[in-house]
């Protein structure tokens, strides 16, 4: 069973810039919650403060609560790198490391971390984290070239497949295909669909029909301006605009029974 997150009254500052007001949010265990909004509304600002990054912000001031199954993340005894690891973070644009091979990608959260583990269990870890984003069969022969001889697609599987080796509990993901071409998008969106059986998902997209289409939890651009969140929940997939408060059918896993 993975994680629930929990967000009250969230407000973000960068210097004098007030970036997000009065959030409060449920992000729910082995669901996929969209968050949608026009661009510049703080979509990723949320997003990003719930593994901590903001505090690597010159400037950046977080305040308000975030729980990570009922405990406080920001505070003062939690650990930023343990949170990093219990919550992981995927990119709009493929950001693998450049100097390191396939191999050394997937694992790169236990080797930068100091964490002792034999090769065995590392070649283990490689196999299931590539199968499990549909990788594995494409790279299992060139495992040590680098990481940048992928597709795009295939780069941005690799660093979904970085995130889950290292055995988060919730899975942010920052409009993971928006630089993506259509099949690779597909495919991505098929990885989130089987994904949400073991982890929790925050996915930032502008995509409504995507959102609607896989049936996510989907929160409406509002709160950034300090409304409590209603849930939009389509009964099924329909190209036109949903009216207001229309409610639509979540994206569970079988951890909630489903």
């Amino acid at each position: 069973m993975s994680s629930s997150v929990s967000i009250k009254q969230l407000q973000v500052y960068f210097g004098t810039n007030h970036a997000v007001r009065d959030v409060t949010l449920e992000i729910p265990a082995n669901r996929v919650t969209a968050i949608i909004g026009p661009s510049g509304c703080g979509k990723s600002t949320v997003l990003r403060s719930i593994n901590r990054m903001h505090d690597l912000t010159p400037g950046a001031r977080v305040e308000g609560t975030i729980l990570l199954d009922g405990s406080d993340i920001y505070h003062r005894d939690s650990d930023p790198v343990d949170i990093r690891r219990r919550i992981g973070m995927v990119f709009q644009k493929a950001n693998p490391f450049p100097a390191m091979s396939i191999y050394d990608n997937v694992v790169a959260g236990y080797r930068l971390n100091g964490t002792s583990v034999k090769r065995a269990e590392l070649d283990e870890i490689v196999e299931q984290s590539l199968t499990r984003v549909a990788l594995w069969d494409e790279v299992k022969d060139r495992l040590q070239v680098s990481a940048m001889n992928l597709s795009g697609g295939q780069q941005q599987r690799l660093c979904i497949a970085r995130t889950i080796a290292v055995k988060p509990d919730v899975i942010l993901m920052d409009e993971p295909c928006s630089a993506l071409d259509p099949l690779s998008t597909l495919k991505v969106e098929e990885l989130i669909d089987e994904l949400k059986e073991r982890y929790t998902i925050a996915i930032v997209t502008h995509n409504m029909q995507q959102a609607r289409l896989h049936g996510y939890q989907i929160l409406p651009p509002s709160f950034t301006w300090g409304s409590w969140l209603r849930l939009m929940r389509p009964r099924k997939f329909s190209p036109t605009r949903p009216k207001r408060g229309l409610k639509i059918t979540s994206q569970e896993g079988s951890a909630n029974g489903t």
